[in-house]
């Protein structure tokens, strides 16, 4: 196949992923999501086992990486779901964080346009050495922005799946027309031995 195939378009599309996902995995640890690290991990391998796939033509790992591109898909609705409010999901629960900390994605403190204040809680009894955090100025809530992030996610998700498909169909097909094409093999295996055996079953006769 040549390069402007699906083959290509395929590699190009995991190659994207992977950096989507890298980027991604990078901002979701400065905010400590923990359930989107472990996705975001496990997504990555899969899609490096797809790109191997791709270009070693091994059409099982393309088929896992199709399996995977639906269950990604799923995963980034939720992740929509639960940024929007959708089905009684909250973003200000510890959900995504395995109700290990109280932490938020980044981007509620660091969005583009957003200042960041702390006002000291001294006045307080108990709370001397903490502070009240308030971010203002914000141009774009963060829950659009991971919204943003799911949505580009399962659009690139969506487009491999597709590539994906049509490129195990296309190594399928061709593995089918080499087999059909070594069985019309002119001389095959069981006729190597015909003639030696001929030849020995004279000599057996031959007068002393």
């Amino acid at each position: 196949m040549g390069c402007c195939t699906g083959r290509c378009t395929l590699i190009f599309l995991c190659a994207l992923q992977l950096l989507a996902a890298l980027e991604r995995q990078v901002f979701d640890f400065l905010g400590y999501q923990w359930a989107p690290i472990l996705a975001n991990f496990l997504h990555i391998i899969i899609v490096i086992l797809g790109l191997f796939g791709t270009i070693q033509y091994r059409p099982r790992y393309i088929v896992v990486y199709a399996i995977w591109t639906a269950i990604w898909v799923t995963w980034n609705i939720f992740i929509i779901c639960f940024y929007l409010e959708v089905g009684g999901l909250s973003k200000d629960s510890e959900l995504l964080t395995f109700n290990i900390s109280r932490h938020q994605s980044w981007w509620s403190e660091n969005g583009p346009g957003c200042v960041r204040k702390e006002a000291s809680m001294s006045g307080i009894k108990g709370l001397d050495s903490h502070s009240y955090v308030s971010v203002i100025g914000c141009a774009l809530e963060y829950r659009y922005i991971e919204v943003m992030h799911s949505s580009f996610q399962i659009l690139i998700a969506l487009v491999g799946f597709v590539y994906a498909c049509y490129v195990v169909s296309v190594f399928t097909e061709e593995e089918d027309s080499f087999d059909f094409i070594g069985g019309f093999d002119p001389f095959p295996l069981y006729h190597v031995n015909e003639k030696p055996t001929n030849l020995l079953f004279k000599q057996t006769y031959l007068p002393a």
